[in-house]
């Protein structure tokens, strides 16, 4: 084909000045014709031909675009610019001759209305108007403008375009507008100030996605593109539309490879986004998969993916995220695809088993190594293949030449190839069932990985993700995931939650719904005794195994719920059945639970206790109680609840009801306390007996004085061949009992059988019983000092009530009568600064130093057996004077300063880490009685934070917390060895301290008051490393926030450089200079120039 010469420029320069004037001696005579005559023009095959030409080279060059063909480029330029021409001439020309035509026609003469409508009628037909056809393409163009130009300028036009682009797509059968626009959205680029551009486009999208998802479907690789748009809004809305395009596929009847590759597509763009840089992108991926959960379709490869992402973005640093990934976790428990063979339960135990039971199956069914068969198949692979001759020959005198099968070797053959096709179609079958339990077991250790860390997002600071988390447990409670368990127990804690804000009190009202549908709420089907057997057992079930620190919260939980009327009387009566049975053996641990929750009921309805007193004497504080000392100890916890004491007290309003000291209860009491056992448990008991005495008895400090007299004259009589018991002789021989830690949960509540006593064990006893009057001694201290702190407040009450009660009086001689009155009370010394003298005097004088003292007798005794510990040998007997010593010392400030050295050389050489934090604990209370003594002291109980126990640190740390915070001691500069405690190994250690500095730096400036003192304690600490030492430095410097603050801290420690005498110094200096903006250029030089190396002059 011969090639043209075609110039664009100079053929538009001919054709716009004079067209008729270019010579064209090659055209077609015909063309000119038709260039005369627009109909001919228009019904020829010349326009036709023009655009098909134009259409087919469109093609042709997308084409070679697409498949990279740079160098033809150039000559498809070339044929454009001739087609676009030959376009614009036709068109030029048809409306040239139409225009010539319609002023040159006469006006016709029809003879009255059916001419006209004929004649219009043939002009219609017969005329091509252009102008209309320009005006369509136009109108195309302009409403394409429009509808993008009012998306990107008005945010409530979104979603009615895209309704828009629906209707004419689905009704009108016109799809062409919607590609065109979402083609356009696609290449726009918005301004990174811009937001409302790209939230209105976003929103457009997604409401398309979800009407028309198959106009969406055939631009989306163009779309794609905007994932990676600076706008977070545009990314957001691309995850959500993959998520719908997920949707509408996953309904789709017709599936074939296509349909696969786009679902893995849309599937990797969505794992890819949890990576996404901006905290809302990543909420979107997860909200998309949320929804994704609730599809007929489970997609159970991609599940699994799902969750091990969901479980790693619960570390993310967005709260957000975490809280949606939770939201996660839990859509993925209730649509898990896993309860087809064995119901929907997720117990990890089970599904271990069941695996092990198919791997078992399946040991059997497959073949063993030595079979003959298989021991044949191996030595044929094994031979030489050149010894073995083909399997058409045979040798002549081979005797199976032509032998034939008989009937029963077939069926014998037929038989085994029958059995052999079962055994395959089962371990295909067993195959299979493997591989689902192992899917399922993938998915259930994802699941416990994650509980771990949701246990940790109870305590974040943001509500709705711990109410997120709260649900989540919940939900894995009723699917049986074991670990979810833990987090159920955790939960408790958040009872504590302060609720000050709607925040606080919405955690705990979520708290308290979860308990009661977890625990507090039977199924339909139970009848209302049913469901308050299934309550009570419920709630006896959460004793079990539970810590202190989870027993008190549970009581706060129990005491609230029982104020709102969420426990009915039925499950009261109950409990006491399960605590009261004689009848029926039942488990230690039951009983127990009994008494704790209605002990921890009580403590909101003290009523529930009062009218069943007699029943805890017979249970509680009789043989039960003595062959169980644990149940003993909450019986005695229970009964306390009969007189609120402390919040309690305020909060309830029942009238305190006092018993005399020869009441059954207090006999009971004194009983208990009286009982000679080797049990550890004794301890317990006594102190919560000790203190259920002062708490419901009119004389207390005189039932006690009985008690420490018969008690001392049994321990120091003549101890003979055998120990005097005490009255109730047969009862005491249940006693010896096993140690708490080997006495099982599910044990059986039966009499101890009585065993002979060893030899050593008589020697022994003496100890024992000098023990626990110790132990009596110190208690009954502590609780005779709080008794006298309730006089006098009792006293201060009573005459702030008499003084209200009385009427007002103004007649003048009842005024002199009254002032009469108060001269009398002040010489008679009955006004309260008076009483309270006489209380400090009672305690600083005559509780251990009184003629008539009880106390005073034993107050030389601890102190001997604490300075003799080579004498007093037994370890338990020196730790019980050690913690009785210190209770004494916390009674009277002349023994303090007397015993103070004493208690100290314990604290210091002491071997038992019990005993050690015992006297910091001591020496914290002491701290807030006696300050003066203490205050001098404090060396020592900072030097505890380097015990080498953990548990002696920890104790330490956290009474120093107590008194630093409370401003019960001075800090001078001691400060460092805790700030050492943020690079604990001890992981709880670590944080308590960081939990201490964050809480410090709320006081006035604390932390920048003491910063260089605690610099120079680290910084000449030699075992601490330099990375550990930034770490701190980087922490403490956190909390300077003031400019002025920074500036005065970086002119002390620059002032430090130049006496450096290390290069580690000097670093260390530098360092924490550079933490601090102090935007000094003196200091910036002096830290530039490094450090100088000063060479003495010889």
């Amino acid at each position: 084909m011969d090639t043209i010469e075609f110039d664009i420029n100079d053929a538009l320069k001919h054709y716009m000045s004079d067209p008729l004037q270019i010579p064209t001696p090659e055209a077609d005579s015909n063309l000119l014709d038709c260039e005369n005559d627009p109909e001919s023009l228009t019904n020829s095959l010349i326009l036709d031909l023009v655009v098909s030409g134009l259409a087919t080279e469109a093609d042709v060059i997308h084409n070679d675009l697409e498949s990279d063909e740079q160098d033809i480029i150039s000559h498809h330029k070339q044929l454009l610019e001739v087609y676009g021409f030959l376009l614009q001439w036709v068109i030029a020309a048809v409306e040239t001759k139409a225009a010539e035509k319609s002023t040159a026609v006469p006006a016709a003469r029809g003879r009255g209305k059916g001419a006209k409508a004929k004649t219009a009628a043939k002009d219609k037909d017969g005329n091509w108007d252009s102008a209309a056809q320009l005006q369509t393409a136009l109108d195309t163009m302009s409403a394409q403008i429009s509808i993008v130009q009012n998306l990107t300028y008005f945010e409530h036009l979104a979603e009615p375009m895209a309704e828009f682009l629906h209707i004419l797509a689905e009704q009108y059968d016109y799809p062409q507008l919607a590609d065109e626009i979402l083609r356009e959205l696609s290449n726009k680029e918005f301004n990174s100030n811009d937001t409302k551009g790209p939230k209105s486009v976003s929103s457009f999208i997604v409401k398309l996605s979800e009407l028309a998802p198959r106009l969406v479907i055939k631009q989306m690789t163009l779309l794609a593109k905007q994932l990676d748009s600076e706008s977070y809004a545009l990314r957001c809305a691309l995850i959500e539309v993959c998520g719908n395009l997920l949707a509408h596929l996953s309904k789709q009847e017709e599936r074939g490879d296509n349909h696969k590759s786009q679902l893995n597509a849309f599937f990797d763009v969505l794992e890819e986004r949890f990576l996404d840089v901006n905290p809302y992108c990543r909420c979107r991926t997860i909200q998309v998969y949320v929804k994704i959960c609730d599809l007929d379709q489970k997609f159970p490869k991609r599940r699994q993916k799902a969750a091990e992402l969901a479980a790693r973005s619960l570390e993310d640093k967005s709260s957000n995220v975490r809280r949606n990934a939770i939201k996660l976790l839990g859509s993925l428990i209730k649509t898990h695809p896993f309860g087809i063979m064995h119901g929907s339960q997720l117990s990890l135990k089970e599904w271990n088993s069941r695996l092990e039971a198919v791997d078992t199956q399946l040991n059997a069914l497959t073949p063993a190594v030595d079979t003959p068969g298989l021991a044949d198949d191996k030595a044929n692979q094994t031979v030489d293949t050149q010894l073995l001759d083909e399997a058409t020959q045979v040798e002549p005198d081979s005797p199976q030449k032509q032998q034939a099968l008989t009937e029963e070797q077939k069926q014998a053959i037929i038989k085994k190839a029958q059995e052999d096709a079962a055994t395959s179609e089962a371990m295909n079958k067993l195959t299979l069932t493997r591989r689902y339990y192992v899917e399922a077991l993938k998915f259930i250790e994802v699941l416990h990985g994650a509980t771990t860390t949701v246990c940790q997002l109870l305590g974040s600071k943001n509500k709705s993700e711990v109410i997120e988390a709260m649900d989540y447990f919940e939900i894995g409670d009723a699917y049986n995931i074991e670990q979810n368990k833990v987090g159920i127990r955790r939960m408790l804690r958040l009872i504590w939650t302060k609720g000050n804000n709607d925040e606080g009190k919405g955690v705990q009202n979520h708290l308290i719904e979860c308990y009661k549908r977890l625990f507090f709420e039977a199924p339909d089907s139970y009848n209302a005794n049913e469901a308050a057997n299934y309550i009570a057992r419920n709630m006896i079930s959460l004793t079990f195994g539970a810590t202190p620190a989870e027993l008190t919260s549970l009581e706060q939980l129990l005491s609230t719920m029982m104020k709102s009327n969420h426990v009915s009387e039925l499950v009261v009566q109950k409990l006491w059945q399960v605590y009261g049975v004689q009848k029926r053996e039942i488990s230690k641990s039951q009983r127990r639970g009994a008494i704790i929750v209605l002990g921890m009921l009580a403590t909101a309805k003290p009523e529930i206790v009062v009218g069943e007193m007699e029943t805890m004497l017979r249970i509680g504080l009789g043989k039960l109680g003595r062959s169980d000392l644990q149940l003993a100890k909450y019986t005695c916890i229970a009964l306390r609840r009969i007189n609120p004491t402390g919040r309690q007290a305020k909060e309830t309003n029942v009238q305190t009801s006092k018993l005399t000291n020869d009441h059954a209860v207090l006999g009971k009491l004194a009983a208990i306390i009286e009982v000679e056992s080797d049990n550890k448990e004794w301890y317990g008991v006594a102190e919560q007996a000790i203190s259920a005495i002062y708490t419901l008895s009119k004389h207390p400090d005189t039932l006690c004085s009985e008690i420490l007299r018969r008690k001392t004259r049994h321990v120091f009589a003549q101890r003979t061949a055998k120990t005097p018991e005490p009255e109730e002789a047969p009862e005491n021989t249940q006693l010896l009992s096993p140690p708490a830690e080997v006495d099982d949960a599910m044990e059986i509540d039966e009499p101890a059988v009585e065993k002979p006593v060893e030899p050593e064990e008589k020697k022994l006893k003496g100890s024992v019983a000098l023990l626990q009057l110790l132990f009596i001694v110190g208690h009954v201290a502590i609780k005779q000092i709080v008794h006298l702190e309730l006089c006098e407040l009792d006293f201060k009450r009573r005459k702030a009530d008499a003084e209200k009660s009385k009427p007002v009086v103004d007649a003048a001689a009842d005024k002199a009568a009254k002032e009469a009155a108060d001269d009398l009370d002040m010489i008679g010394g009955t006004t309260e600064d008076d009483f309270t003298e006489a209380m400090t005097h009672i305690r600083e004088r005559e509780l251990l130093y009184g003629e008539n003292s009880l106390l005073a007798n034993f107050g030389p005794l601890v102190s001997e057996i604490c300075s003799n510990n080579t004498t007093y040998k037994d370890r338990n007997l020196q730790a019980a004077a050690t913690l009785c010593l210190a209770k004494l010392m916390c009674v009277s400030s002349e023994y303090c300063e007397t015993n103070l050295p004493l208690l100290i050389t314990i604290l210091e050489r002491s071997k038992d880490p019990i005993t050690r934090s015992n006297v910091v604990i001591a020496l914290g209370d002491m701290a807030v009685c006696f300050n003066h003594l203490i205050d001098e002291n404090t060396d020592f109980l900072y030097r505890r934070l380097n015990d080498k126990d953990a548990s002696v640190k920890r104790t330490c740390l956290m009474t120093l917390t107590f008194l630093i915070l409370a401003g019960q001691v001075k800090v001078k500069g001691q400060l460092g060895e805790m700030a050492k405690c943020l690079e604990d190994d001890d992981k709880r250690i670590a944080d308590l301290s960081r939990m201490f500095f964050t809480e410090l730096s709320t006081k006035d400036n604390a932390v920048y008051n003491h910063f260089v003192d605690m610099f120079s304690l680290l910084s000449a600490e030699k075992e601490l490393e330099e990375d550990s030492l930034r770490r701190i430095l980087k922490f403490l410097a956190g909390f300077i926030e003031k400019d002025k603050h920074a500036k005065q801290l970086a002119d002390k420690l620059a002032a430090r450089l130049a006496r450096c005498e290390t290069e580690r110094q000097w670093n260390d200096v530098a360092y924490a200079l550079s933490l601090l903006q102090h935007k000094n250029e003196e200091i910036a030089k002096m830290v530039t120039a490094g450090f100088k190396i000063v060479q003495p002059v010889a």
